[in-house]
């Protein structure tokens, strides 16, 4: 198992308030520089069972000080449970047929094994506090260390953290995984900023972002991005590849199972729905390019970290829908790919 354990990564974890080192003593953390708000063992960060310590300057975070410990376990999608036969059984048919393996994710887990250098590359997890879908071979991998995070523990993430202030040392990371996040955070641009901090030079980036997608998670549920807004959004990183995790027809499954949601005023209604109308997200199959761009249910990014951002204009240029494109576009350089 690729995930490392605390103490290999302790060197590495900074105050996410000032930056500064971090003294990790006996169940207790604390930030060295005595200026800081969270200096002193005694007023330092809190600990989750005495095991995961919460690295998260509080005022600045949707996170809540005095509920973390009694909230702080969240889904453990990937921890067994115990189930009689017969409704794990059902279970896992219902998931294979409702979520379908990320073979976009797996490509991709692959890809950045072959472009990462090195024999022991350092691989942050943000928002890991399940095993995404599609990243299972990440953490197989023997010659990754996985460092992971989020806002409440589990079995698969190392501290407790929020992603707008990461606790890391600045270059200290080669590459940054954030599947299924950035809709999940007040400020994507910030937490972005943060990746670009904590990567080091030429570092890579893979994300994977909803577009066509109803709220889920609840209240903790804020942002989508189109193909080229998420291109802008990582406009500080060289673009490697992007393009559709899911199209026009999975973002139609979306509607399906949020309309009988809406109209039925019931989540198991809408899960009847999907599974009812699974057959719907096949379209993705036979759209054309451009039309799947315009309609994804979500987008990917693979990047590398730069030094150059993508500047305004550039951003008119990266547009790849199915839709005409304005002639004062076009001659700065745009146009629209052939639908393959």
């Amino acid at each position: 198992m690729g995930l490392v354990d605390l103490t290999e990564i302790q060197d590495l974890l900074r105050c996410p308030a000032c930056r500064s080192t971090l003294t990790l003593d006996a169940g207790t953390v604390a930030c060295d520089n005595q200026k800081c708000a969270y200096a002193g063992l005694s007023q330092g960060f809190p600990f989750v069972d005495g095991r995961w310590p919460v690295l998260i300057d509080f005022p600045h975070s949707v996170v809540n000080r005095s509920t973390l410990a009694g909230d702080a376990h969240g889904p453990a999608e990937d921890t067994p449970r115990a189930q009689p036969a017969v409704a794990k059984t059902f279970r896992g048919i219902y998931s294979a047929i409702v979520r379908p393996k990320n073979t976009v994710a797996e490509a991709n887990v692959r890809r950045i094994d072959r472009l990462l250098e090195g024999e022991r590359p350092l691989i942050l997890v943000v928002g890991g506090g399940t095993i995404g879908n599609g990243l299972q071979d990440l953490y197989l991998n023997d010659r990754n260390r996985v460092i992971a995070f989020d806002i409440f523990a589990s079995d698969w993430v190392q501290v407790i953290a929020d992603a707008h202030r990461m606790p890391l040392a600045n270059g200290s990371i080669d590459a940054v995984i954030v599947q299924a996040v950035l809709e999940h955070v007040l400020s994507p641009a910030e937490v972005v900023s943060e990746i670009h901090r904590v990567l080091r030079p030429d570092g890579i980036v893979y994300a994977e972002t909803p577009f066509m997608q109803q709220v889920h998670a609840g209240p903790y549920d804020f942002t989508r991005y189109s193909d080229a807004g998420h291109r802008w959004l990582f406009r500080d990183f060289d673009q490697l590849d992007r393009g559709v995790v899911a199209g026009a027809g999975t973002a139609m499954l979306w509607s399906i199972d949020h309309l009988a949601r809406a109209l039925f005023r019931s989540q198991t209604a809408g899960r009847f729905a999907r599974l009812l109308f699974f057959w719907v997200r096949f379209a993705d199959r036979f759209a054309g390019s451009s039309y799947n761009s315009d309609a994804a249910s979500a987008v990917f990014f693979l990047g590398r970290r730069s030094d150059r951002s993508l500047q305004p204009i550039e951003v008119l240029r990266e547009y790849r829908g199915g839709q005409s494109v304005p002639a004062a576009v076009e001659d700065t350089g745009g146009g629209n790919p052939s639908d393959e």
